[in-house]
């Protein structure tokens, strides 16, 4: 009965060193940080384990290995005459003795695998976290006691992992591709709405887009002539209500400053007739460069408090405008965009229209294409067919890729309105 309870024992420990193992290795750091944060010490203790982990599974091995020993010597005394016994009421030839042993061996090994190697390790992946925080404080404890023999075997595998230039550390980066994955993970398991990974990856992306591909481009600007009439005046904000509009003397090179809406809006309720002073004129005019990402470009908007900035490359040239309303619909468009004006429409699940300017980051979420060639050489979809086609484009000229079909069908001038996309069976 004692060597039965022994056995126990063993499978027992060799269980809760199992479980340790597998939950130091898994457990995930973001929320064992947040742990410590809130004043767990054992976070922290499980964090500076899996920062050095080379003594702690030194010493599991060790562990380990010395019960599956002593379960093996005690093992074979212990349960070996219990199965002969058992075994004789059905046969007692010759070979009763190795039978029972053969037996004793094959029932040993599958109580260690079952007890001690497969539930424990389920558990523990199931809930790594907790596992390693319940634990961690005697591994550290039976560590310290084994520290002769944890030096020798660490030092041997150090030198082995130095010998074949392995790293001998690991090291915990969180980038920015496993942000994603993990928010894609809780949006398909329902933990996470759609909307809200769609937001928490478009912000991701703001390092990646250039203001070109949100700006306004300069021949959509609408801008006052600083001797336009009343009438003209007030029919451009009747047309194009905007907060502000830029004044200029003849066109965007000659421009003079930004005014206020509400200034000519102010008039216009006294019953004076709209008109343009250089009062209203705010002559502190702010500029961004056309390379600039956009979140650099957000800080910039904190620090200038401006609403509006002109968009210039690198010889100076004014070449579209941005306001912090087109940086936020950048990774807030589901939100802030009413359903008319939608770059993308979807016809069925084979074709969709799609507006020349969409940037081509939302071009390549809608079709579930990995990425555009040459990305760094245009920033809308009518900058790829163009940069493919080699020439102003023209009605029904298309460009095939990533299995799709990309067909100019509507044109402004030379820049192009609508792309027909069509996927090719």
């Amino acid at each position: 009965m004692t060597d039965l309870i022994a056995i126990l024992l063993l499978i027992l420990i060799s269980a809760v060193f199992a479980m340790s193992e597998i939950a130091m290795a898994a457990a995930r750091k973001i929320k064992l940080v947040v742990k410590a944060e809130e004043g767990s010490q054992k976070a922290k203790a499980v964090l500076l384990l899996q920062e050095n982990p080379g003594a702690f599974f030194a010493m599991i091995q060790i562990a380990l290995n010395a019960i599956a020993i002593l379960g093996g010597i005690v093992g074979e005394a212990a349960l070996t005459p219990y199965i002969e016994g058992i075994i004789s009421h059905i046969y007692q030839g010759q070979y009763l003795d190795t039978v029972s042993f053969v037996v004793s061996f094959v029932s040993l090994t599958a109580l260690f695998i079952l007890f001690a190697d497969l539930l424990p390790k389920r558990i523990a992946m199931i809930m790594p976290e907790t596992v390693a925080t319940f634990f961690v404080t005697p591994m550290r404890w039976i560590t310290l006691v084994l520290t002769p023999f944890v030096i020798i075997f660490n030092s041997l595998t150090n030198l082995l992992l130095a010998l074949f230039k392995l790293p001998t550390e690991r090291e915990d980066i969180v980038t920015t591709e496993d942000i994603v994955a993990t928010m894609e993970a809780g949006a398909e398991h329902g933990s996470l709405q759609q909307q809200e990974y769609q937001l928490i990856e478009n912000v991701f992306e703001l390092e990646n887009r250039t203001l070109a591909s949100v700006m306004t481009p300069r021949d959509q600007i609408i801008a006052f002539a600083i001797d336009e009439t009343s009438d003209e005046i007030t029919q451009k904000i009747i047309d194009t209500p905007h907060n502000h509009f830029l004044v200029c003397k003849e066109n965007l090179d000659s421009l003079i400053g930004i005014v206020d809406c509400k200034d000519i809006l102010r008039q216009v309720l006294k019953g004076e007739a709209a008109q343009i002073s250089k009062e209203m004129l705010d002559t502190d005019v702010f500029y961004l460069p056309e390379s600039l990402n956009l979140s650099d470009a957000l800080n910039a908007f904190k620090v200038a408090s401006q609403p509006c900035a002109l968009v210039v490359n690198e010889y100076g040239v004014i070449v579209g405008l941005v306001t912090v309303k087109d940086l936020l619909s950048s990774f807030m468009a589901q939100l802030i965009t009413p359903p008319d004006e939608e770059a993308i429409i979807k016809r069925d699940n084979h074709s969709w229209l799609i507006d020349g300017l969409t940037p081509i980051a939302e071009v390549c979420k809608e079709l579930d294409i990995e990425s555009f060639p040459e990305r760094n050489q245009y920033e809308t979809l009518a900058g790829f067919i163009l940069y493919k086609l080699k020439k102003l484009p023209k009605k029904t000229d298309f460009v095939i890729y990533a299995g799709y079909k990309f067909e100019v069908i509507d044109l402004q001038n030379v820049r192009i309105e609508q792309v027909l996309v069509t996927i090719i069976e």
